[in-house]
């Protein structure tokens, strides 16, 4: 294996320094050095379609931030460049503010090559890059531009069978036929307020659909989504930056306020013509996802009411123009979408995930909506279908049977009742792609002290060979910290219903017995979140910094969490920040029975939603958190959006005492201890506008408070330099308020 792919899986997005120190203590500049020096994680791990290669995006030495497209070869078991992103394109990049705005909804960050698609033969690969199209043959070894216009090509994609590349353009819908090299644009009145094939704020933000445009089977067809944005304010945003604040004219669906309006159609590729679908009379509603069945003219496409309390997976037929509902599902509090959706090659049957049980499982129909079973049912839930083996009929899920601390892969029988067989080592949390032929799989694992590493594997778990073992040999960064890293002790405790609740801990290998140790509450709280898991996150390593400076550190998943059932979940509708405080309040309780925990320093922190619970805690629950830091924190549920907030809090008009007692302001003045405030100041997600808010109760009611904001940065503050200061800041902090420097 070469140097430069050497330590490729390590997952660090705030890395150690390359090579051997000498010293064992952490420091924040040592956690937040350059990625770049000890290899920077591969992302977007995928098979090609014959299986006989595992490509992925690798940052290049030189620059970690530029993405290249590597490739592990199965058939001479080998690391190797396929396409480098220079010699596609190598000056710097131009991207439209809708590209830049699509990838900040992905949590892409970086240049170079970001996304690829393979085509279905395997014989080719599609790169979107510096807002053109360009085509590589591998069998060349060859690169061609398909587009080069002034415009920005994005959302670009072969068709099912390669002939084609469809992409957007100028809000319009394009496809590109490879052989001629023909545009056919298949709409027309893209622009404005109008757009074709494209994903919805919400869609990309909330409903993690990037897309709005799906390829039938046959390359015959394209069902697209047409919207029109008019109905949505437009409101004026700005973001602040070192040397110039700047202003976007935005249409943001703030709770309680108009949506797109929201078409879908069927276009020909022939003839250019569309059929539009009837989505019934309540045009309030939400296309959430769509995909063809395998007959090519059979369109399911998933219909969800304003409330997210009804889903409908509807089927329509484009060559008699009729419809009907195959499945639906509804809730008392609200729906989790998912991706789990799979039409199977008898052309007779689907799987279809659903929570109808208090738990997320599998269940098998037919195509005109009868149940044929349930395939996986008991109190744990399935996250999400792998893949499926029709031939042997064998499913293939992640799921969290074992445990709601780690994810493996399982396997169960498909048409009939059998046993689930766990597939994935225990003790470890596996993230796993299985490739089209259910034959093997890519299993990228680690532990809470243990990075990734990725092996290919069969089916049966038997191991074929290491994509990167990354072992922590003498030459890897975490070597010289290993022995002083602490293992964190795991353990439950009950909420005020019975429900058992998980928990993680980390403290100091040497407790000293004179005096007691403060804690610090590391917390997130929001629903569609798990923090106590085992398995490996770069913000451990600040942990054991914290813990290496005599902190304690710990970590509560309350009611309102993700992974543990809709049970589990449902507590927060209609009211947020007052089960998760309570369940927070349950974990101080039993901090205050350790020996080694000083009652009197028990401190809060958390980020976006966790900024939330440590205003809430501070506020609400002062006599037992006696300082808090909250960073970029939601303040006032009615500045954030529609789908987000009303799954959680229903409509404004109807819940408005949910929306008042959701909201942070109405328990400032239960404020006692130290209190300090960080936001991006450029934050699209949790807009600054939540913070500048507080700042000003605050100061009206005279009550005292730290701040830190950062110029031009985002919700997730990235960037080495932004991410040392904040942590000074945060430690800082805390060792001011808890007398840190006397011991």
């Amino acid at each position: 294996m070469s140097n430069t792919t050497k330590y490729l899986s390590v997952a660090l997005a705030a890395s150690l320094a390359c090579g051997a120190a000498t010293a064992k203590e952490l420091t924040l500049e040592r956690i937040f050095d350059d990625p770049s020096l000890a290899g920077k994680a591969p992302v977007k791990l995928k098979f090609s379609p014959d299986g006989s290669r595992v490509t992925y995006l690798q940052g290049k030495k030189e620059d970690y931030n530029r993405y290249d497209l590597w490739e592990y070869n199965l058939k001479d078991n080998s690391n190797r460049m396929l396409v480098d992103s220079q010699a596609l394109f190598s000056g710097p990049e131009n991207l439209s503010d809708e590209e830049k705005a699509r990838r900040e909804r992905q949590r892409i960050f970086g240049r170079g090559i970001l996304e690829y698609t393979w085509s279905k033969d395997g014989q080719a690969l599609l790169f979107p890059l510096n807002g053109d199209l360009y085509y590589y043959q591998l069998a060349s070894g060859e690169s061609r531009k398909l587009t080069d216009t002034e415009a920005f090509e994005t959302d670009a994609r072969f068709s099912p069978k390669g002939n084609f590349v469809s992409f957007i353009r100028d809000q319009n819908l394009y496809a590109l036929e490879l052989a001629s090299g023909k545009e056919i644009q298949l709409t027309q009145d893209g622009g404005g307020v109008i757009k074709n094939g494209m994903a919805e704020f919400v869609a990309q933000e909330e409903m993690s659909r990037m897309t709005g445009y799906w390829w039938s089977g046959d390359e015959q067809k394209i069902a697209f989504t047409r919207i029109d944005e008019s109905p949505v304010e437009e409101a004026i945003r700005n973001e602040i930056y070192a040397d110039e604040v700047k202003l976007f004219n935005q249409r943001y669906p703030y709770t309680g306020t108009d949506n797109v309006a929201i078409e879908l159609g069927v276009v020909r590729i022939d003839d250019k013509q569309v059929d539009w679908i009837d989505l019934g009379t309540d045009k309030d509603i939400y296309i959430a996802r769509a995909k063809w069945l395998k007959d090519n003219h059979t369109l399911s496409y998933q219909w969800q009411n304003r409330s997210q309390q009804e889903l409908e997976l509807r089927f329509y037929d484009s060559a008699e123009k009729t419809q009907r509902v195959a499945v639906k599902e509804s809730s008392d509090t609200w729906i989790n979408l998912h991706f789990d959706l799979k039409f199977l090659q008898d052309k007779e049957h689907f799987i279809w995930a659903s929570e109808r049980d208090g738990y997320k499982h599998l269940y098998l129909y037919k195509v005109d909506g009868t149940l044929v079973r349930q395939i996986t049912q008991g109190d744990w839930i399935v996250e999400s279908l792998k893949g499926v083996d029709e031939q042997n009929g064998v499913v293939y899920f992640a799921g969290r049977k074992d445990t709601p601390l780690e994810s493996h892969l399982y396997s169960t029988p498909l048409f009939e009742a059998g046993e689930i067989t766990r597939i994935t080592a225990a003790g470890e949390y596996h993230n796993v792609v299985l490739a089209e032929d259910s034959k093997t799989f890519i299993d990228r694992a680690s532990s809470v002290n243990r990075p990734p590493y990725v092996a290919l594997r069969k089916t049966n778990g038997d191991f074929v060979t290491w994509l990167e073992q990354n072992a922590i040999d003498e030459q890897h960064p975490l070597n010289p910290y290993t022995s002083d890293l602490v293992e964190p002790e795991y353990g439950t405790i009950k909420a005020q219903d019975g429900q058992v609740m998980h928990y993680r801990l980390f403290k100091p290998r040497k407790l000293n017995k004179k005096q007691k140790h403060p804690v610090i509450v590391n917390v997130y709280g929001g629903p569609h979140a798990q923090r106590v898991t085992n398995s490996w996150r770069s913000k451990n390593l600040y942990f054991q910094y914290m813990v290496q400076q005599g902190y304690v550190v710990f970590q509560l998943d309350n009611r309102g969490s993700y992974n543990r059932g809709k049970r589990f979940e449902d507590v927060i509708y209609k009211h947020l920040g007052e089960s998760e405080v309570q369940d927070q309040i349950k974990g101080v309780e039993f901090l205050r029975t350790l020996d080694y925990v000083d009652p009197q320093r028990i401190g809060i922190y958390g980020h976006s939603y966790g900024g939330y619970m440590a205003l809430m805690g501070m506020f609400k629950a002062g006599d037992y958190f006696k300082a808090g830091v909250s960073g970029a924190p939601v303040t006032d549920w009615s500045l954030y959006d529609t789908h987000y907030t009303e799954r959680y809090l229903g409509h404004p008009k109807t819940n408005a005492k949910g929306y008042e007692q959701s909201a942070v302001f109405p328990y400032s003045d239960g404020l006692k201890g130290p209190l300090m405030i960080y936001h991006g100041m450029a934050d699209d997600n949790v807009l600054f506008t939540h913070a500048t808010k507080l700042f000003k109760q605050l100061q009206d009611k005279a009550l005292p408070f730290e701040m830190m904001t950062y110029p031009g940065s985002k919700h997730s503050l990235r960037g080495k330099k932004v991410q040392t200061h904040l942590h000074h800041t945060i430690t800082d902090f805390f060792n001011r308020h808890f007398d840190m420097a006397q011991e």
